[in-house]
């Protein structure tokens, strides 16, 4: 290079930097731990257990910018560590989404358990046997999350592993349920179409509070020449209090009804929730593209 054309490289630098008196970066976000686009953790409270652990809730946040589930390695103990390093080992965990798929950017604090019978709302927490909280303690667990669509036959698509590690005494309290980040294109209005497999479009007719929940009526509408099955499972839903109402199934083991060439077709699902659960997102898996192939959308009930 010539040494003209280095001085004039260098002149244009200078000029450049010094139209910009100062830059503002954005302040981190505080309190949640893990890696951006990952999961996320947080602590919401600490406490005693009724047999004198330490209770440790936790609140996670699904930053992979996909859809994703995810759960705390099965079997492997939680460890807390001292400010001094000293580590104790935590048997009961409980994190994770339920078996569900959430929304990137939403965030949630606990899910649906137990059975269809006798379902239970289990929170995300961690309890450590003899362990107290000192200044400075972190709690550290493995977890296992798979992001984008749901492939039946392949379930173990996009698996990836992380290790969260949580600021036990920065505790938060004024979180925001479900949506912790909006992310354009993740939330649907109620009465959006969606296509689903073989071009076929499925719409949410509408929402009826029940004694027990709430009730879906979903329509498909087939454009094609040949009669096709639109699966979408039985859709959870999740609301302002940070729980996914709903126990997990694979969502191709629900019946779905046969929508005609050039017809449509009418059904209903229904999911057990309290009766003053609000602000309220279905959580919808819909088979796309081909069978036993899921896509997932955040269809907004709030106003419902």
């Amino acid at each position: 290079m010539s040494c003209k054309k280095a001085l004039f490289l260098i002149m244009v630098c200078a000029l450049l930097l010094s139209a910009c008196d100062y830059i503002v970066t954005p302040e981190p976000e505080a309190d949640f731990s893990a890696a951006s686009k990952g999961w996320n953790a947080v602590v919401t409270n600490v406490a005693k257990s009724e047999a004198g652990d330490l209770h440790i809730d936790i609140t996670i946040r699904n930053d992979t910018t996909e859809w994703s589930v995810m759960q705390a390695v099965s079997g492997k103990p939680a460890v807390l560590t001292a400010s001094d390093g000293k580590s104790t080992n935590c048997d009961t965990v409980f994190v994770g989404t339920g078996g569900h798929r959430l929304a990137p950017g939403f965030q949630m604090r606990g899910y649906t358990a137990g059975t269809k019978a006798e379902p239970k709302t289990q929170f995300i927490y961690v309890e450590c046997k003899g362990a107290t909280a000192s200044s400075g303690a972190k709690l550290g667990f493995d977890i296992i999350y798979y992001t984008g669509e749901f492939n039946y036959y392949d379930p173990e698509m996009h698996k990836s592993t992380a290790r969260l590690e949580l600021n036990v005494d920065k505790v938060v309290t004024d979180l925001k349920y479900p949506v912790a980040t909006t992310i354009e294109g993740t939330i649907l209005k109620s009465d959006t179409e969606i296509k689903a497999i073989n071009d076929c479009l499925l719409t949410l007719t509408d929402v009826a509070r029940t004694e027990k929940g709430l009730m879906f009526k979903w329509q498909t509408s087939n454009p094609g020449d040949y009669p096709t099955y639109v699966h979408i499972g039985n859709p959870p839903v999740i609301g302002e209090d940070g729980i996914i109402y709903g126990l997990y199934e694979s969502p191709h083991l629900a019946t779905a009804p046969i929508t005609g060439a050039g017809k449509t077709a009418d059904w209903t699902t229904e999911v057990t929730a309290p009766k003053d659960a609000k602000g309220l997102y279905i959580l919808e898996s819909v088979e796309s593209k081909q069978q036993r192939l899921f896509t997932n959308y955040a269809v907004d009930i709030t106003n419902k």
